[in-house]
């Protein structure tokens, strides 16, 4: 088989920061599938409770630089990268002032999930793309984790069908008990829209809460997996019609993914 380019986009990654199991997933998969030959990139926020010293992340001037629209407004997009310690794996990180130089993640001081949290995950998706443009690399496989990488299978399906770069690219979308009960302001859909992407294909965000981002998620991506402890999104699942959650045996972890990746693309 041939070496298949995944590319991982997820809101954390251990050792740089963890909330949640999914820092360990998107630590510990891409190195057990770069070891069986696939060529691996990773993406992930520049949240400010990362210290940038101690974890050695330094700015990647050729692929910063970029100004990416979050409805009226643009904002620079800086680009950062670290090695993981004992591990042959780079991540690159999204940053930008305005939304990720806060010293803590989704919530504020007092527990309150901040109110543009939608803009962030919007600023996320979209500096994603442009940055894997801008590497100039065609990922086979483009595996997105947790509620925050939502938009990247719609943005690949529509605005950036035609890119070269995405033309045989499949999404999977991996779904968390990461909810939050924070409904979004009503201008969320003019946020997310972008070229070729008409009204009738946001409604699913309509509702502008979790189960929103997800079933947004699911809609446009190739394969949607659930991980970890998801009993209480088993409501959620039972509402989605159109694609089967799947789960990864976990005897078997490293070869399954392996064999699903490979399966995927075909």
């Amino acid at each position: 088989m041939s070496k298949l380019r995944i590319l991982y986009v997820a809101s954390e990654i251990n050792p740089f920061l963890q909330t949640s199991e999914v820092a360990d997933f998107v630590r510990k998969l891409p190195q057990a599938m770069q070891e069986k030959g696939m060529e691996i990139r990773i993406l992930v926020p520049r949240f400010g409770i990362i210290n940038e010293r101690k974890n050695r992340l330094h700015e990647v001037v050729r692929l910063s630089g970029i100004n990416i629209a979050v409805g009226d407004e643009e904002k620079p997009l800086i680009i950062k990268v670290a090695s993981i310690p004992n591990a042959k794996l780079q991540v690159y990180f999204i940053d930008n002032e305005d939304y990720f130089h806060r010293k803590s993640v989704f919530h504020d001081k007092e527990n309150k999930f901040y109110e543009d949290n939608d803009e962030r995950a919007i600023f996320f998706c979209k500096g994603v793309i442009e940055t894997v443009r801008k590497l100039g690399w065609a990922p086979d496989v483009v595996h997105c984790n947790d509620w925050i990488t939502s938009f990247i299978p719609l943005y690949l399906k529509t605005t950036y069908k035609n890119d070269p770069l995405f033309k045989n690219t499949k999404t999977v979308f991996t779904i968390y008990n990461n909810a939050f009960t924070h409904k979004f302001k009503g201008d969320i859909m003019d946020k997310v829209k972008m070229m070729d992407i008409e009204d009738n294909m946001l409604g699913n965000l309509k509702s502008a809460d979790f189960e929103g981002f997800i079933k947004l998620g699911i809609e446009f991506s190739d394969a949607v997996l659930a991980e970890g402890e998801t009993k209480k999104l088993e409501g959620l699942f039972k509402k989605i019609k159109e694609k089967k959650v799947e789960t990864i045996k976990e005897e078997n972890y490293t070869e399954s993914y392996y064999n699903f990746y490979n399966e995927l693309v075909g």
